[in-house]
């Protein structure tokens, strides 16, 4: 029986590191509770989970990213006060920092549809949604992920960066939004490997600062309804941690 229901939280500014952790352990904890049903032949619902955050500034590249894509020495990442990070999601490099919406979708997917392909469609779907939802044209450039402004013009740009992994149909990583983020720090990188196109924020294309929880709001609503999520608004206190099982 498939259980749509998603536990919702979101951490705030959180190390990145200390969230990956987190991501691995509600994996984790899915993971057990597969293996057993599939050992004693049970039929326990497995969780779902939704992290929104923002991190302090941090690259990370993805297993099969290019590392000559960070365009600085590691030491200039201590000036400009950013870590990096080689991680195990798909994609290239990326920037995370303030004022950028981070959204962790932790799902056993069986309970949704095997299907990757779709599944990164649907989060491409919430943000092009959410675009909308401000008036500006968005969509996807065919061979490309995440979701783009104007992606049919010359000066197609960036607004938010996709990279997933799955685990026995259980996802982690996600998608990062920017809404007011400082978009210098895509100077230092390509993002995303892709050096013929530039980023761009809600906050640049509207001319304005936004409102951060009215977009995860608005971002929250959309994922919701496309994956017929049932939501549950939890604590941070409340998510399982494995290690202490």
């Amino acid at each position: 029986m498939q259980n749509k229901e998603v536990q919702f939280v979101d951490i705030g500014l959180t190390d990145y590191q200390e969230t990956w952790d987190l991501q691995e352990k509600l994996l984790d904890h899915i993971a057990q509770i597969k293996l057993r049903n599939r050992r004693e032949s049970l039929t326990d619902e497995t969780p779902n989970f939704l992290l929104f955050c923002e991190h302090p500034h941090v690259y990370t590249l993805g297993k099969s990213g290019d590392e000559s894509h960070l365009l600085m020495q590691e030491p200039f990442l201590e000036n400009i006060g950013a870590r990096f990070y080689r991680i195990n999601r798909g994609g290239d490099i990326t920037y995370h920092g303030p004022g950028q919406l981070v959204g962790y979708p932790i799902l056993d997917l069986e309970n949704f549809y095997t299907d990757i392909h779709l599944y990164l469609r649907m989060l491409e779907e919430a943000i092009i949604l959410t675009c909308h939802d401000y008036g500006l044209v968005a969509g996807r450039i065919e061979g490309l992920t995440g979701v783009w402004i104007d992606p049919e013009s010359d000066h197609a740009r960036k607004i938010c960066a996709l990279g997933v992994k799955a685990s026995r149909w259980i996802s982690m990583h996600g998608f990062a939004l920017n809404v007011n983020t400082d978009l210098t720090y895509f100077g230092h990188i390509v993002p995303c490997g892709i050096a013929t196109r530039g980023v761009t924020s809600l906050q640049q294309e509207l001319g304005h600062e936004m409102n951060v929880d009215e977009v995860k709001s608005k971002v929250l609503s959309h994922l919701t309804q496309l994956f017929e999520w049932k939501l549950k608004h939890v604590s941070r206190e409340t998510l399982p941690n494995p290690i202490n099982q």
